[in-house]
């Protein structure tokens, strides 16, 4: 049995939980700062010291506790592991939110064994919110199990996305003209409402993996589907779609043809 069939072990759960909260406390000590210094990445994403200063933090701790495990950061060099499991990090996921003093940025913490996820974190500091799960454990919000709304219907429903640049050519008006509701300010945060049964489904028409590692097996453990534009269901192709079962394959079935 692949190490990815098996459930990680209730110490390494707590561990994330333990390393997202601190994550967040320092991400807060920067939030809303007027002095906050916002720089530019070379691709002309915004970073600041809030999302450096959480993932040093996160780096240290796990390379401490699990030296012999692979670490992949937006913020820093890619760590070749040789225990067979990786893990994924964006220390501020809406970094853009993050920077306009918007509460809904999250802190993004995966586990893969064998490339499959095991464990995703979403940290929500400012709003007190932590949304998680495990592979065959179930998802949980708060500590308390969640799972996603049964929405069975695109009219009606509601659907979020970071942003409207990115997107299909088309896609938005075929989901507007079968009546879903479009809000933005998402990121990380879309996820947790659909794991948490709040809004039906979440799109990301352009993503880097440490954007979407976490919410494959948090979505699909709150009894939803995440897959790729096109239903593939990884974390890898660049872009994620997290719903319910039931709206699965009628969004799906709007979103292609450029996807």
């Amino acid at each position: 049995m692949a190490s990815s069939d098996l459930p990680p072990p209730s110490d390494l759960v707590d561990f994330v939980i333990e390393i997202a909260a601190e994550a967040g406390r320092i991400t807060l000590e920067y939030f809303q700062d007027s002095g906050l210094v916002v720089e530019r990445k070379d691709d002309g994403t915004p970073v600041t010291a809030a999302d450096k200063a959480a993932e040093v933090y996160l780096r240290d701790q796990i390379t401490s506790h699990f030296p012999d495990d692979a670490i992949v950061g937006e913020e820093g060099d890619d760590v070749a592991g040789t225990s067979g499991r990786s893990w994924i990090l964006d220390p501020i996921d809406g970094t853009k939110s993050f920077t306009a003093g918007v509460p809904l940025y999250a802190n993004l913490i995966a586990v893969l064994d064998d490339n499959e996820p095991v464990l995703g974190m979403i940290n929500l500091p400012a709003l007190d919110e932590m949304v998680w799960a495990t592979k065959g454990g179930g998802a949980f919000h708060n500590g308390q199990p969640c799972q996603v709304s049964d929405t069975a219907e695109l009219r009606g429903a509601y659907l979020m996305t970071s942003g409207l640049t990115y997107w299909p050519d088309g896609a938005l008006a075929r989901l507007t003209a079968e009546g879903m509701t479009i809000r933005t300010w998402a990121d990380a945060y879309g996820y947790a409402l659909v794991a948490t049964g709040r809004v039906a489904a979440m799109v990301d028409p352009l993503a880097n993996v440490w954007d979407i590692a976490p919410m494959k097996v948090i979505i699909e453990e709150a009894g939803g589907s995440f897959t790729d534009l096109v239903g593939n269901p990884t974390i890898h192709n660049g872009n994620g779609v997290g719903c319910n079962q039931a709206l699965s394959e009628k969004l799906l079935a709007v979103l292609p043809d450029s996807a």
